[in-house]
């Protein structure tokens, strides 16, 4: 049990930052880091006790720095993409960076995972380390002065709680995602290790997108009959060549799952299990909609330990409002208004199977 701190050297504006490694009364730990508020790592007892990392990642701060497909990052204010990279309030339009085809994604260039986050509480008897970022008006585009704080938190039931928390002092467009990348057989263990996890998410409908540059359409569509019905235990592998638009769009799983209309009560949105391993993670949450990615672009990325990643080397379940709800008026809107409290939390749970 508890909470230990070490450097992980400097950031690029020269800034000191630090790896909080945090255990449980199991002997699982993960590490965070204040350099984006950034998963590192996810130590899990397999079937056979042996402790793996099944969390893809970087061994320095630099690889975090470039880190082309946001392993382990905090985003915000806004996660995945907005339309034409723009969206109105109170009639009045804002423009934001255009960084992915003509849409924005992940409200980038200047992105939160890059930036040095305060640590504004180390709670040793919960288990958790809390990180804060000062988001100026005007920052990334976004209107007003958003305060917004992530929470690590390792209980002793194996579960990763993320409690984001945060408010603005005007309308504003937040929502903020986890973007970790898993691969329950150990981050190294690559595609077909990933294609042969069982999955299932408890989402009866999907949010479809309109093309290769991955829009949601405006619609809600049940998954039943489609290769994208997850609703039943089932292999990624499975139907994820398929001959259906959705999948050679993004050239895999790169899609929204409805788990719910609107925020609401916390609820299980996910389950994947790895036979290899015999580790178990579900995934709840409070958010009405989680991105089922599989790492369709990663590219040669050298990660952990020597280790190069390659394309569907990890899974992303990123909970969220939907793609564009700031732009869609069938999407709950992920506008928070002035005032009031941004307040949302994700768990990953963590088991084994024998």
């Amino acid at each position: 049990m508890g909470i230990t701190k070490q450097s992980f050297g400097k950031s690029m504006d020269n800034q000191e930052v630090f790896l909080y490694s945090i255990t449980n009364k199991n002997q699982m730990t993960i590490t965070v880091t204040d350099f984006g508020a950034t998963l590192v790592q996810i130590l899990v007892p397999d079937k056979d006790g042996n402790k793996i990392d099944v969390a893809l990642g970087y061994d320095t701060v630099e690889g975090y720095y470039k880190n082309p497909g946001h392993f382990g990052a905090t985003i915000g204010r806004n996660g995945n993409r907005i339309k034409n990279a723009a969206f109105s309030i109170n009639g009045k339009e804002y423009p934001l960076a255009v960084n992915d085809n003509v849409n924005n994604l992940h409200s980038g260039p200047n992105w939160y995972r890059t930036r040095v986050w305060n640590v504004t509480e180390i709670d040793e008897e919960k288990n958790a380390v809390t990180f804060c970022i000062l988001s100026p008006d005007g920052d990334q585009g976004f209107p007003g002065n958003f305060t917004g704080y992530v929470t690590y938190e390792l209980t002793d039931d194996n579960e990763i709680v993320l409690h984001y928390q945060g408010s603005a002092d005007a309308d504003t467009v937040v929502n903020m995602t986890n973007h970790s990348y898993f691969n329950l057989a150990g981050h190294h263990a690559g595609a077909e290790a990933m294609l042969n996890h069982t999955v299932q998410i408890f989402a009866p409908e999907y949010t479809p997108v309109s093309d290769s540059q991955a829009i949601p359409t405006g619609e809600i569509l049940p998954v039943e009959g489609t290769p994208m019905d997850f609703t039943k235990p089932k292999k990624i592998g499975q139907d994820v060549e398929a001959d259906f638009d959705q999948l050679k769009f993004g050239g895999g799983y790169d899609h929204n799952y409805a788990l719910s209309r609107e925020k609401g009560e916390m609820k299980k949105a996910a389950e994947a299990f790895s036979e290899e391993s015999g580790i178990v993670m579900e995934v709840f949450t409070d958010l009405p909609g989680m991105q089922f990615y599989i790492g369709n672009f990663i590219e040669q990325e050298q990660g952990k330990d020597g280790c190069v990643y390659g394309k569907r080397g990890g899974f992303c379940m990123e909970t969220q409002y939907y793609p564009d709800a700031c732009n869609q008026a069938a999407f709950q809107s992920s506008v928070l208004k002035a005032g009031e409290k941004y307040d949302t939390t994700t768990i990953y749970k963590f088991s084994v199977r024998k």
